[in-house]
């Protein structure tokens, strides 16, 4: 299994960044190898494993890229979505297949050449299908979902900061050559008035623009509590249709993080167990 690690797609790395990753010779993931044994952590009879590869900075000093293996430990695949982030979009969910990314059966390398059905594999790695070569074809747009995007997980059994938040952001559009007014309103917390005037008094909003800022907050918070109901009702509606054996895969979901083991004499790694905004944290960090 030492060709593991390689077959794990490292994402939201950049392409530029890819190959210092895969072709450095040194990544020592034995303990990844021997999770898999009787006894590791890996060494599961009745679950699948799911592995993503994700990429960490060597250390405070050195920004160097470091390949990470984030092992996934239930019977069902967690999600066949992967979410799009980032400073300059909104946050976006969107089937993996239209990243050409999927999870494949981990075929070891003395089995290639087989039929996948005869392998009867429990190891998935999560694979992107989409070549160097063909980047130059794609727009800019799309170029960068790869580079902002990340394994998506929603626990249905868990309640996520959206569904309670009152907090709703927005920008006001104003008449030119006034510039357009970022906000951030708490529906529970702020008086909008009070809000509003003290805009007014700081100079960054218009007096006249008074009546037409507050419809737009009222719009916004609107339209903020209606997605947070829908996205309530779909979680209740999926609950009532999930079986208990279904709600045990994610109770009894286990993450595992995986660090390249490093060189007693060479430069140490800075380990946590933080995953992404999805995931979270791993249960144990290896």
């Amino acid at each position: 299994m030492e060709d593991l690690w390689r077959e794990v797609f490292s994402v939201g790395t950049e392409w530029e960044a890819m190959e210092g990753v895969y072709d450095k010779k040194t990544w020592d993931f034995s303990n990844l190898e021997k999770a898999f044994e009787e006894g590791g952590e890996l060494y599961q009879k009745e679950k699948n494993v799911y592995l993503f590869g994700c990429t960490e900075t060597l250390g405070i000093a050195d920004a160097s890229l470091v390949p990470i293996i984030v092992a996934v430990v239930r019977r069902s695949p967690p999600s066949t979505d992967i979410g799009i982030a980032s400073v300059q979009r909104k946050q976006d969910v969107m089937p993996m297949r239209k990243l050409k990314m999927d999870w494949v059966p981990y075929i070891p390398a003395q089995d290639k050449g087989r039929r996948i059905e005869a392998v009867k594999s429990r190891i998935f790695v999560l694979k992107c299908k989409q070549r160097k070569v063909g980047l130059k074809h794609l727009n800019f747009d799309r170029l960068s979902l790869y580079n902002y995007c990340m394994p998506y997980y929603n626990n249905p059994l868990k309640e996520d900061e959206f569904e309670n938040s009152t907090d709703v952001n927005g920008i006001f559009e104003r008449s030119p050559p006034l510039p357009p007014l970022p906000f951030s309103f708490d529906w529970e917390m702020d008086d909008l008035e009070e809000f509003t005037s003290d805009l007014i008094q700081n100079e960054a909003l218009g007096g006249d623009e008074k009546d037409k800022f507050i419809a737009f907050v009222n719009e916004k918070v609107a339209e903020a509590k209606k997605k947070q109901a829908d996205a309530k009702k779909e979680k209740g509606e999926k609950l009532e249709e999930m079986s208990e054996e279904e709600k045990d895969d994610y109770r009894n979901m286990k993450l595992y993080k995986f660090y390249p083991v490093m060189p007693s004499d060479g430069p140490q790694l800075l380990k946590c167990r933080g995953i992404n905004r999805y995931y979270d944290k791993a249960d144990q960090v290896l």
